[in-house]
């Protein structure tokens, strides 16, 4: 074996953590393309008249796209190649952005919005593959959690720069800028080596064990996988449950500070995103805390979600309708931005746990189908036809209490997790030749 190469590792750890690099800021940017939308909607609703539940759909066109093209792309990128996937999704979301600078009313800049979601579609099964595969397992979920704090930090970072850019230069300048980063990281990754593509094969006896005799699995034991594996299941609901409380409130808490709490846009978009990025200790530290506490219980990886969920309930309900505005409430705030996000590298690690190795883009896609249809697509608008409606502070109390659905769903998955563990086959995966 080659020494410069640790054990469970594919490559040296130098070129794994270059790859992870690659791979962190494309998720930032991805995120930052998203959430920049957030910051221009005052430009947007004084020039075009739209009210706030035409705003959310800006970020749920997005959503919707990747629930249409996720699951296809990922059948892609797991039979065909990572690096190559990424790179030209990357390249689309990228120019996606910057072609929404000059659209001319909502139904075009919903278009580009939706083309940006087309390019996303396979982002984040591809790179939680990828990731799973460089590291070992024994740290996937806390390397998951790493990568996944470039999400808060990009929304944070989004709607942060895009409030400045607009406020000096106009909304349209946002989305011009905001493309290039994505695409001259996405150009790098195009030159990286990615793992050898798995065979769908499995052991006929399905004792987990290297040597026995292989077979390729057919249409229905594909399909049995997923429809057979309980923890999975209600690990994709559960994600959906909390993303649409965590989407909801980065849409919506910028016009929380302002209608409520009476902040001009450049305030109410840093206290907003100040909540956003404190949550970036929260998925590292979730992950970690998953990793260490499943050494001394394997169900680790989905009680921990249960945990966060309801926390994240109990805090941003607390906050909104037993404080009074000031410190406080802002610091409970900040705690809320922490466990909103603490579950989401242990439960993602689930989704790959539980499935062959050779399905593990395909198994997150489905994981990002439910969780968009049911969670990130639903909650911008139902949060902003609440607001419409009913006003802005019980909209957001009413998407912070959909978060109680994820605990109990967490927990159920728990229960089976082990189980569905000891079915997996075990495969040994190569990495490219140089």
């Amino acid at each position: 074996m080659n020494k410069t190469i640790p054990e469970g590792y594919l490559f040296s750890k130098a070129y794994t953590n270059y790859i992870f690099l690659l791979l962190w800021l494309l998720y930032f940017f991805d995120y930052v393309d998203r959430m920049a939308v957030v910051s221009v909607f005052p430009f947007l609703k004084k020039e075009w008249g739209l009210t706030d539940a035409q705003c959310g759909a800006m970020v749920s066109a997005v959503y919707w796209a990747i629930i249409l093209f996720s699951f296809p792309v990922s059948i892609l990128i797991d039979r065909w190649s990572r690096k190559k996937s990424i790179g030209f999704m990357a390249v689309l979301w990228s120019l996606a952005t910057a072609a929404c600078a000059i659209t001319k009313n909502f139904t075009q800049l919903f278009a580009a919005r939706a083309a940006i979601g087309l390019g996303e579609a396979g982002y984040a099964p591809g790179g939680t593959a990828m990731i799973s595969a460089i590291y070992p397992e024994k740290k996937r979920a806390s390397m998951i959690g790493i990568w996944n704090a470039s999400i808060p930090l990009g929304m944070a970072a989004g709607i942060v720069i895009g409030g400045l850019i607009a406020s000096h230069w106009g909304w349209r300048h946002v989305f011009g800028l905001v493309a290039l980063p994505g695409l001259l990281i996405a150009v790098l990754f195009f030159f990286v080596r990615d793992y050898k593509t798995v065979g769908l094969e499995r052991s006929q006896e399905n004792t987990g064990k290297e040597q026995q005799p292989k077979k390729k699995m057919t249409k229905l034991e594909i399909i049995r996988i997923f429809s057979h594996t309980p923890s999975l299941l209600l690990t994709y609901i559960g994600f959906a449950g909390m993303m649409f409380t965590s989407i909801s409130m980065s849409t919506f808490l910028p016009t929380y500070f302002q209608r409520i709490q009476g902040f001009p846009l450049q305030k109410a978009t840093l206290l907003a995103s100040g909540i956003m990025l404190t949550s970036i200790i929260g998925s590292p530290l979730g992950g970690w805390l998953a990793d260490i506490w499943m050494k001394k219980r394997i169900q680790a990886r989905l009680l921990l979600p249960s945990i966060s969920a309801l926390l994240t309930t109990v805090l941003f309900i607390t906050a909104f309708e037993f404080l009074p505005q000031g410190l406080f409430q802002y610091c409970v705030f900040l705690l809320a931005g922490i466990t909103s996000i603490a579950w989401a590298s242990s439960a993602i690690a689930v989704t790959q746990d539980v499935v062959h190795p050779g399905l593990r883009a395909v198994s997150y896609a489905l994981c990002v189908i439910v969780q968009n249809l049911l969670g990130s697509s639903l909650g911008p608008v139902v949060t902003g036809a609440l607001s419409d409606g009913y006003g802005i502070k019980g909209a957001l109390e009413t998407a912070s209490a959909v978060a109680l659905l994820s605990f109990t769903f967490f927990y159920l998955g728990s229960r089976y997790y082990k189980r569905d563990l000891d079915k997996v086959d075990r495969v040994l995966l190569e990495a490219e030749r140089p």
